[in-house]
């Protein structure tokens, strides 16, 4: 089995009807046949969704394979793991996305076949004025209250948002109601789940003019109705002055990484997920040394480490890794 470096993946594109064309023109994901894009994929192990090694002696390989294969050196401490934990995605949000929400890993459990639950977070890249995200409840709002409510066509009456600013990052416990807004541009870090119940979507109709199916009873069955509205973060320092937290839960850990001078990533025995966000910047391993543009992500396997980001400038790095 070759030494495993930095990897990076061929990015998965989906074009759902919410998408548009800021994958391509901001981050430089390219979208073959595609005119336009709602996500891109950028490591994930999910069934058939496979991220694809596109360089190196490990080209070709997916990510599902490096895990079975080559398992302590990628994943460190938190070995042995069936698939791989996280999927990280970027979403360019032309239109409002339906109202949304996920099972918990005891709920994803029991479905047919058993999927993990999905507890994801947020990172605003670009926000267009009046551009906003529903992250939970309103206070008070009780299941027969929102049950009627979508009957009615009037959910979004009994959801608590707000507008967002760029770098704002927000925390979706699973089975909190949410839904992503137009104008946005994001970054999503979750569990590497593709279990969706979709609650409302709008009172619209898709390319075809039907309604897209929705999820009401396995919605109300999973929204935990004591959590009440979720806000933005509050980031926090953590060691070093360039670096904060994001967010931090038992599913994954978020920082934020201000790269000018070189930073380390110490050997913690873990992976790391790296995705540049702003500017560009370089890793330097043992094994190699390659550039890092913005809307590029790499993953550092645990084995690899330490390593050094190089800011080539000032750049924005999100490091994602489990705690």
């Amino acid at each position: 089995m070759a030494t495993l470096g930095p990897l990076r993946f061929r990015p998965i594109l989906r074009d759902y009807l919410w998408g548009g064309n800021r994958l391509a023109t901001e981050l430089h994901k390219p979208l073959g046949t595609l005119t336009r894009a709602a996500e891109s994929w950028e490591i994930v192990d999910h069934g058939a969704d496979q991220s694809v090694v596109i360089e190196g002696p490990l080209a070709g390989k997916t990510l599902h394979q490096l895990v079975g294969e080559s398992g302590p050196a990628l994943l460190g401490r938190h070995v042995p793991l069936t698939q791989f934990p996280l999927l990280f995605k970027f979403l360019d949000c032309c239109q409002t996305l339906s109202v949304q929400v996920h099972p918990n890993d005891a709920q994803a459990a029991k479905l047919t076949p058993p999927d993990l639950g999905k507890t994801e977070a947020w990172y605003v890249l670009a926000a267009e004025p009046g551009s906003k995200v529903y992250a939970g409840l309103k206070t008070g709002i009780d299941r027969p209250m929102l049950e009627r409510a979508v009957a009615n066509g009037t959910c979004a009456e009994c959801l608590h948002s707000f507008e967002p600013r760029v770098g704002d990052c927000i925390l979706i416990e699973a089975g909190t109601v949410h839904a992503l807004g137009a104008g946005l541009l994001v970054a999503e870090i979750q569990q590497a789940s593709d279990t969706t119940y979709r609650l409302f979507d709008w009172n619209r109709v898709d390319r075809d003019g039907k309604p897209r199916e929705l999820h009401v009873r396995q919605s109300l069955a999973t929204i935990d109705f004591a959590r009440g509205p979720v806000a933005a973060v509050t980031p926090s320092q953590v060691g070093e002055t360039n670096i904060e937290r994001l967010a931090a839960c038992d599913k994954f850990v978020l920082d934020r990484r201000t790269v000018e001078a070189a930073q380390t990533i110490t050997a913690d025995h873990r992976f790391h997920i790296l995705a540049v966000i702003d500017g560009n910047a370089k890793l330097v391993s043992e094994s190699n040394s390659r550039s890092l543009h913005r809307g590029e992500t790499v993953l550092v396997p645990a084995a690899t480490l330490p390593a050094e980001i190089v800011g080539q400038g000032r750049a924005t790095v999100l490091d994602m890794y489990l705690p």
